[in-house]
């Protein structure tokens, strides 16, 4: 069957994309912390050892542990594999702007030149956060510097700058200048390619979300047309089986012969719009049959023999152990739809071969027709995805594949390399076959 899908089905996969994108970019931030991490030590180690600068060192290296610390309780955090919400996001980068400002504050304030590596906070918080949080990183970072400048321990380093990379200062800001560049360059092109990642799957989702909405329109219009239909050919049906006892016409062989291939039109007509309905969405079991797999491909490959026009039909049933199953007419249009765009495809000849294993049956169909383009295969499935430049075309797959899909099966196309195409059709055994007895 095809069931009438829930528009709040549609909210897991899009709540999954969001929370796969978080928690990839929460382990983003902790290897930016665990660098961050490393790079204060040795500039600490290289400040007080190297250049002789006079720094709190037990205090400094207090906050390093403190975001060491932090850092590994985020690691725990990320392996539980819970979503992780924007607000957690906002409140990871808020401790890293306070450790950054009590270093900052430990070693001279604004007149530290890695006062700049407020920079990469800001630029991750705009590629992470949405709205107000972006902006609220950008005036706590703002109130940060100010409040630097006024309250800081000092640093005894002098602004000679005219004395070039002679100068710690002129040094400290080409180091501070390079770890702003590699970190935003890493950083923002990783978080980058994690959002296109997350908008991909969202992309996805919401791709499902409108075939889903599809079918359930083509539900509705295949309703409105069997409740249009339904009557006029009951009505023709009940008027045929009069005539056709009518004593003047049951006397005339010519008219008895007309009548009845009118009855069987009709009755044609009402198997159409019952195909219809199944495949557009009714509910599946309506015309089911207890079968054999063997049994419904041989009757499934002769009714389309019998009712379409093609050259030569070429049907080969592989099936070797054959089994009980459960068939209806959603199964049989299925395959029909394919074996239509394949006769359309080329009407001279269309192959179809059925085998199975342990877990599926499958139905291969092919043709000798020109293949699929490029494009169709890229956008296999999708409706209105046809060649044909005829209104409504492109159905046939689509349908196909819904099908299958929701009996846990698939569908694969390809172009075959001595020309033509081939449809396989994988439906799962435990779907549609019954237990021996």
């Amino acid at each position: 069957m095809l069931p009438s899908p829930d528009p709040s089905s549609t909210f897991p996969p899009l709540r999954s994309a969001n929370a796969q994108a978080g928690l990839t970019n929460l382990y983003q931030l902790i290897q930016w912390r665990w660098l961050a991490l490393a790079g204060q030590v040795f500039t600490i180690a290289v400040a007080h050892y190297g250049l002789g600068l006079p720094l709190p060192l037990q205090e400094m290296l207090t906050v390093a542990a403190c975001l060491g610390a932090y850092n590994a309780v985020s690691l725990l955090r990320w392996r539980t594999g819970r979503g992780v919400r924007n607000v957690e996001l906002f409140l990871a980068l808020l401790v890293d702007v306070a450790v950054l400002t009590a270093q900052l504050y430990l070693s001279g304030g604004t007149s530290n030149p890695f006062v700049f590596l407020y920079l990469p906070q800001i630029a991750v918080g705009a590629m992470l956060l949405r709205g107000s949080y972006t902006w609220s990183i950008v005036a706590i970072t703002a109130a940060c510097v100010a409040l630097l400048a006024r309250h800081n321990l000092p640093l005894p380093l002098a602004l000679d700058m005219h004395h070039g990379l002679a100068s710690p200062y002129v040094l400290g800001l080409l180091v501070c200048f390079v770890l702003n560049a590699v970190l935003l360059v890493v950083f923002i092109t990783r978080i980058s390619g994690n959002l296109r990642q997350r908008d991909a799957r969202l992309a996805a989702a919401r791709q499902r979300a409108a075939e889903a909405e599809h079918i359930v329109r083509m539900g509705l219009l295949a309703s409105g047309a069997a409740h249009e239909l339904g009557t006029p050919l009951a009505t023709m049906a009940v008027i045929l089986g009069d005539w056709r006892r009518d004593p003047a016409i049951a006397s005339q062989p010519t008219l008895c012969d007309d009548v009845a291939e009118m009855q069987a039109q009709v009755q044609r007509c009402k198997s159409i719009v019952s195909g219809i309905l199944l495949s557009a969405g009714e509910t599946r079991g309506e015309s089911s049959n207890q079968t054999t797999v063997c049994r419904f491909l041989d009757a499934l490959a002769q009714d389309w023999r019998a009712t379409r026009s093609v050259e030569h039909f070429a049907y080969d049933n592989q099936v070797r152990t054959d089994r009980p199953m459960v068939a209806d007419a959603t199964l049989e249009q299925m395959v029909f739809n394919v074996l239509d765009n394949a006769r359309d495809a080329s009407p001279h000849w269309v192959g179809m071969a059925a085998w199975q294993d342990a877990q599926a049956l499958y139905i291969r169909v092919q043709d000798q027709g020109p293949g699929f383009a490029p494009a169709i295969l890229a956008q296999l499935g999708q409706p209105y995805q046809s060649t044909k430049g005829r209104p409504g075309g492109g159905l046939g797959l689509f349908l196909a594949m819904n099908v299958a899909r929701t009996l846990g099966g698939s569908v694969q196309a390809r172009n075959n390399p001595e020309g033509g195409a081939q449809v396989t059709i994988t439906l799962p055994l435990a779907a549609i076959a019954l237990a021996e007895t």
